[in-house]
């Protein structure tokens, strides 16, 4: 009788640690974690080497690696690349721990790194851990049930590599569980000093994060250890720095738009550059900033020092909201007023209550056959242009246009999403809706309100029909009526509204009404449809005006639209996107399982430039997306047909490019950008322009076509197995996802399809359950000619029919289990 249970030592090699990280690894059993961050095993740095990191709640920072990875000397030891030659990285430290795991299960698991923090110094409270690089693989590593390799033998085993699996490197840097980033934005001359011998010097600025509470003794004698020397000596006596804090810096510039640590004197500001430092603190609202300034003298020495000239402090009372500008003073060294330093900043809380795993991340992945897809805007297409022929004959952002353009084959349908006065996400694209009233008996209605979404609640906005409501009714939906008699309501886009026109009268039917909740979009549209949610969100413009002033808080904003979608995406294939560079920052930090595109609208006379230069360019737009660790960008067409080379531009970066405009509204246009290498091109009227031959999702397809494979295997493993041939046979849930996962290659991956194919053959093969045999082969085999019965049309059966009946010709095609379907999309 075999052992229940196993004895596992788990061994990985790190490269690039800093001084306080920590390695662990989490994985799919309890005695891993389950997943949980928390509950993660701690790995143990083995004897040889210094001394083994400890746990701690103060900042030790160190220049030799940046925190994801991107070490001084060049080397980027954990980009998510290949690596031709691994002997030129920095080999590290092997980490190590035995951990006794049970026999009848296969076992997942994951490598990462962490800072261990505990609240007040404390050895028995509850361990904090601040996430700081993870391996994310799409299939995680895996020790086979019941097998006996290495691993589980008494000798040790050869280590991990850190990040490399599958034949690739994959790491990416952690999400926000308990710390808040707060980022600070220099740009647009934000430095003004009056003296005139510090004019057109070059200066350096440094940003410390500094407690404004006193620690305990045992946590400020760990913090005075590592005071650094460059901070200013005229404060020194008050500085105490808070409790966990790691500060970072990136240039809008080809060569430092990776965040990495500051210098020791900061980092050099030149005129027209855009700097951001990111300070990452546990406990905001005790932690100020100070910034310290340093110039070199016109005859400067090799290695000699600049000279510190004066300060400024940030206090958190300062910081109102989420976002903002503030202008504080520059002190000198003798306490008088020099000048004064603009800053814009933007605090990222993390998403409160929320159960994290670690078992999957969607973040950077895109799978290389992903190109070209077709991506309905605003699902079927904008139904307001000014010219009738490009407007689509559903209205817009609706559960109908987005079902339609699902059925004519779009990938993925994009929307636009904000929130209602009560805090629901909705379907909507305009800040605005305009409404007419009239009394009953008045022919003429009277001139038309527009009234933005975010002051009517869910109710209300569902309330804006051609119907006749009594007084008391309509208060539900305009408080500053109160006529006692009837009126007649009726809503309108603001384009139809402005000219006076109506277009829709289905507001009936239920799919057709305007203003659909995200949550709604979630459940009823086929799970095979991606979406492309852009969030809705004031811009502020160049001349200083914003389009709408916003009463939410920036980070419950997003904590809402962010929770709806975590909770109801299931395994869809979602991206988020905003016109907001800070947003798209924001989301990346929030969760971790979702991609972020950056929308830019680039160098355009069409409409006005926006505030923020990172909105005003492409490589601008690139460099955000490369700072802020985000999939890619989604680009103005018109920037790209003036300038074809910046499609290469973006993606020789290692980023996915869509692109969006009026100008996609050609099916020469669409095929042309195609050609060009966009991974995605949104465009109206799906259902005249898309030029697929099976209008179906390229998911829906791989979905198929990994079901396929999985029965085909099933079946030959049978087969050999010596069972009756057929659809009846067994393959365990395991094994299901494990072979999905070997048809399913990473994104950035160049690993050999077809070699990890044969290896799930084998692996298939040799650990078939005849016991089991008929169970999850008739799980697998529902109907699938109701593939698109969710989009709200009949299926094409015969296409459908076609497709599948080729190769498995007495096998209904079927959609996917939940278990099967998770690594699909």
């Amino acid at each position: 009788m075999r052992a229940s249970r196993r004895d596992v030592t788990f061994r990985v090699q790190v490269p690039g640690l800093e001084k306080n990280d920590v390695v662990f690894v989490v994985g799919n059993v309890p005695e891993l974690g389950t997943w949980n961050h928390n509950q993660a095993v701690q790995l143990a740095k083995e004897s040889n080497g210094p001394d083994s990191p400890i746990r701690f709640d103060n900042n030790g920072t160190s220049s030799a690696a940046d925190n994801y990875g991107n070490s001084e000397d060049g080397v980027d030891a954990f980009e998510n690349n290949h690596f031709s030659d691994e002997k030129n990285i920095d080999e590290g430290h092997i980490f190590s721990q035995k951990v006794s795991l049970p026999c009848d299960v296969d076992v997942q698991f994951r490598y990462f790194i962490a800072v261990v923090c505990q609240p007040n110094g404390t050895k028995n409270s509850p361990r904090t851990l601040i996430i700081r690089k993870w391996e994310t693989h799409m299939h995680p590593r895996q020790i086979k049930k019941n097998s006996h390799n290495s691993s589980t033998e008494n000798d040790i085993p050869d280590p991990h590599k850190f990040g490399y699996h599958d034949g690739y490197c994959k790491i990416e840097r952690g999400w926000l569980t308990d710390e808040t980033v707060i980022q600070f934005k220099l740009f647009n001359d934000p430095i003004k000093l009056w003296k005139n011998r510090l004019q057109n010097k070059e200066m350096c600025i440094k940003m410390t994060p500094v407690n404004l509470v006193r620690h305990n003794s045992f946590e400020l004698h760990q913090s005075t250890d590592h005071i650094d020397e460059s901070l200013s000596m005229d404060t020194l006596d008050y500085v105490d720095e808070p409790a966990f804090s790691i500060t970072e810096v990136a240039v809008m510039n080809d060569e430092e738009a990776h965040f990495k640590y500051q210098e020791q004197f900061g980092r050099n500001y030149k005129e027209n550059e855009f700097l951001i430092f990111n300070a990452a603190v546990r406990y905001p609202e005790t932690v100020a900033y100070l910034v310290d300034y340093y110039v070199y003298s016109r005859k400067n020495f090799p290695d000699e020092p600049p000279s510190h000239i004066g300060f400024s402090y940030v206090l958190p009372s300062a910081l109102l909201g989420s976002v903002g500008q503030l202008t504080v003073p520059i002190t000198s060294t003798k306490h008088r007023p020099i000048g004064q330093l603009t800053i814009e900043y933007v605090i990222i809380k993390p998403i409160p209550d929320f159960p994290w795993d670690m078992s999957i991340s969607y973040a950077k992945h895109w799978e290389q056959r992903w190109s070209g897809l077709d991506v309905g805007h605003r699902g079927l297409g904008n139904s307001f242009e000014s010219h009738m022929k490009n407007c689509a004959n559903v209205r817009e952002n609706t559960i109908a246009s987005l079902k339609t353009a699902s059925y004519h084959g779009a990938d993925m349908v994009e929307f636009d999403v904000q929130l209602s006065k009560d805090l629901i996400p909705v379907i909507y694209h305009d800040f605005h809706v305009s409404i007419s009233l009239k009394r009953k008996k008045q022919i003429e209605a009277m001139d038309m309100l527009e009234i933005p979404v975010k002051d009517l609640t869910l109710e209300q906005l569902h309330l804006l029909k051609d119907f006749t409501y009594p007084n008391d009714s309509l208060g539900k939906v305009l408080h500053f009526f109160d006529k006692a008699e009837q009126v007649v309501l009726s809503v309108y886009h603001v384009k139809e509204g402005r000219e006076k026109t109506v277009k829709f009268f289905d507001e009936d039917l239920d799919d057709h009404q305007p203003f659909p909740t995200l949550e709604a979009a979630l459940k009823e549209l086929d799970q095979h449809v991606g979406f492309n949610i852009e969030i809705k969100w004031t811009m502020q413009l160049k001349d200083g005006t914003f389009e709408l002033n916003h009463p939410f808080d920036l980070n419950l904003y997003l904590d809402i639209i962010s929770k709806t979608v975590l909770e109801h995406g299931g395994d869809r294939k979602v991206v988020f996107s905003s016109f907001n560079p800070d947003i798209c920052a924001m989301l990346r930090f929030k969760q971790n399982k979702y991609p972020v595109v950056f929308l830019t609208q680039g160098e355009t006379a069409k409409y006005p430039t926006y505030h923020d230069p990172r909105c005003q360019s492409i490589p601008m737009a690139m460099r955000h997306a490369l700072a802020s660790d985000i999939l890619g960008i989604n680009v103005h067409t018109e920037d790209v047909l003036r300038d074809p080379s910046l499609v290469k531009m973006v993606k020789d970066q290692g980023l996915i490019i869509f692109c969006w405009g009026d100008d996609n509204n050609d099916k020469d246009t669409i095929q042309h950008l195609k050609k060009l290498g966009m991974h995605a091109v949104i465009y109206d009227k799906i259902d005249e322009y898309n030029a697929k031959e099976v209008k179906e999702s390229i998911f829906l397809v791989d979905a198929r076509e990994n079901q396929k494979a999985l029965i085909a295997l099933a079946q030959g493993c049978n087969q050999s197995s010596g069972v009756a041939s057929g659809v009846a046979g067994s393959i365990s849930s395991t094994t299901a996802n494990s072979l999905i996962s070997s048809t399913t290659s990473a994104g950035g991956s160049e690993s050999d399809d077809s070699t990890e194919t044969g290896s799930a053959m084998d692996h298939l093969c040799n650990n078939c359950d005849i016991s089991q045999q008929d169970k999850e082969i008739r799980d697998l085999t529902k109907d699938f000619s109701i593939c698109a019965a969710n989009l709200g049309h009949q299926p094409k059966t015969k296409s459908c029919t076609k497709s599948c009946s080729a190769s498995l010709p007495d096998v209904v095609c079927t959609s996917p289990t939940a278990e099967v379907a998770k690594e699909m999309v």
